[in-house]
């Protein structure tokens, strides 16, 4: 068992914190930190734009990160990975991008698990492009329905945009299945990476899925940078979201000519420290297995739900099989009352609608109380937790 919470300062600095929120956002090692603490002190400048020595080392760095993605997601070129600011930003990239490609009557499907993020871009396209979204709907034990998937798309479908693991439900969603089917009738499909990729290796050659978004601070980087994955005859396809300086090849008063993918959809200067950052956080987990994080991962998320579900009044949201998100309701106790009481424990876990309140609605439920794990946590955090979740119940229920 590898103690993984000595690789981040906040623990040493805060003891007493049980974090279980990393699906927000994952703590940063210190190898990440020194790195970008270092650079800012000894290496920066502008990229792609200098002939001297600083700007050149920092473009070399920049690149370097773009190899380091491309070789984590198993892409086959370079190319084909865009530095975003964030999942939503990449989403919002193909959601504005494919809407000067979409015609009225075209039809995009979401699922009913979706974030926010892979919804609003798409129903902004709706209100006007006038495309139509389908949803395909959960059963009740919150997988997808793919026997509905299977018999109501049809070549109209453009697009299947859909998580790859819901930030409430926690259940992987199969993919490969989805993009089969999808492919047969010629959609593409857009994956939302951002739970995903924390502890499932992902093979995008393998999965052959068009395009995956993912956010750079989920991995234990820094916020401010994500990654847009795209087939590259895909991405050259696409107009550019914003224009502006660096992501041109000529300019004149008359026309502009744009650069050729990844550089025409990363206008201005990017968040070069915090793409370098990301890049670093990608060597961090490459110390470790990827296939030995999702098993550690979904071990302990098997301990955490049995541990959870024996809670009296405990009613579970999450797939009994889900990795590292669990999400649950307390019967006749508020989930921001018992997410205050965890607070004062020095817990710390999310309790709202997760930015997913449709799905919310779906399930019949104001509100969630959700832990989701990162590669520090361990037994001792759910033990941790679920006491103090049994104290809660019983003070606020006067039991």
């Amino acid at each position: 068992m590898i103690d993984f919470k000595k690789f981040f300062p906040i623990f040493q600095n805060n003891p007493n914190v049980v974090f279980l929120d990393s699906g927000a956002s994952a703590q940063k090692p210190e190898f990440v930190i020194n790195a970008m603490n270092d650079f800012y002190k000894k290496d920066y400048a502008n990229i792609h734009r200098g002939l001297y020595n600083l700007s050149q080392v920092a473009s070399s760095l920049y690149d370097e990160a773009r190899d380091k993605v491309k070789l984590f997601i198993g892409a086959k070129y370079k190319e084909e990975i865009v530095f975003t600011k964030g999942t939503t930003e990449a989403i919002n990239l193909l959601a504005y991008s494919f809407s000067k490609i979409l015609k009225k009557g075209d039809v995009v499907f979401l699922t009913e698990l979706e974030h926010h993020a892979n919804l609003i871009p798409w129903q902004e396209v709706a209100k006007y492009n006038g495309i139509v979204l389908k949803f395909i709907p959960i059963l009740d034990n919150g997988e997808l329905d793919y026997d509905w998937f299977e018999n109501n798309i049809s070549s109209e479908v453009k697009l299947v945009c859909m998580s790859g693991q819901s930030n409430v439900i926690g259940f992987k969603n199969d993919i490969e299945r989805v993009v089969r089917v999808a492919h047969n009738f010629g959609a593409k499909v857009i994956i939302d990476g951002a739970q995903l990729i924390s502890h499932f290796k992902i093979d995008v050659e393998t999965l052959n899925v068009d395009f995956l978004a993912f956010s750079g601070h989920k991995i234990y980087g820094p916020t401010g940078i994500g990654v847009l994955y795209g087939k590259k005859e895909l991405l050259d396809m696409l107009p550019p979201y914003q224009v502006g300086g660096d992501m041109v090849e000529k300019v004149s008063f008359d026309k502009t000519i744009f650069k050729k993918t990844p550089e025409k959809f990363e206008a201005g200067t990017p968040p070069i420290v915090e793409t370098i950052g990301l890049g670093y956080a990608i060597d961090f987990l490459n110390e470790f297995s990827m296939d030995f994080i999702e098993k550690e991962a979904f071990e302990l998320t098997k301990y955490a739900i049995e541990k959870i579900a024996d809670v009296k009044n405990v009613r579970l949201i999450s797939h009994r099989n889900s990795n590292a998100v669990i999400s649950f309701v307390v019967d006749g106790v508020s989930s921001f009352d018992i997410a205050s009481f965890l607070a004062m424990k020095n817990i710390c876990v999310r309790v709202g609608k997760h930015c997913a309140e449709p799905l919310h609605n779906k399930l019949g439920i104001d509100s969630s109380i959700r832990l989701s794990l990162g590669i520090y946590n361990d037994k001792r955090d759910i033990d941790i937790f679920v006491n103090e979740l049994e104290h809660a119940i019983s003070l606020i229920l006067g039991k």
